[in-house]
């Protein structure tokens, strides 16, 4: 099951999973967390929470129209490539579209390129380099 969750409840996935548990939860928060128009979203295996995601009210270069940011998309190892994170982009998607958003994007780590592609994003820039955590592209995808 898919549901809207807060900041706080993201972050424990966020240090597991996206910094390897090496920081405190404090630091995995992202500014735009706390925006008013941002959301958090969780696939829920019965009681535990296994995918997470959140979605920052941002536009990205020149694309005309409200856009949104995908951040700190993190699913746990042992439901990874059993497609709870689709799931959970869909679900995500959906809504944004009902918000009358027209796009979404991501700076997508080299190893998820494949994933963001099979659920219709493509990849709009050069591979570049977030120091500390590794090769990124951003990817894109037209809502509406």
């Amino acid at each position: 099951m898919i549901k809207f969750i807060t900041a706080d409840e993201v972050l424990p996935i966020r240090n597991e999973i996206l910094r390897e548990g090496r920081l405190t939860l404090d630091e995995c928060r992202f500014a735009g967390d706390d925006h008013p128009d941002s959301f958090h979203l969780g696939y829920f295996d019965g009681d535990k929470l296994a995918c997470i995601a959140s979605f920052h009210p941002q536009g990205y270069g020149e694309f005309a129209g409200g856009g949104y940011q995908l951040r700190g998309m993190a699913t746990l190892k042992e439901y990874q490539g059993k497609g709870v994170g689709t799931q959970l982009v869909n679900f995500a998607v959906t809504y944004l579209r009902g918000q009358k958003v027209n796009y979404v994007w991501c700076n997508a780590r080299k190893v998820a390129v494949s994933f963001y592609s099979n659920t219709g994003f493509e990849v709009i820039s050069p591979e570049f380099d977030i120091p500390g955590i590794g090769p990124h592209h951003v990817m894109y995808l037209k809502i509406q």
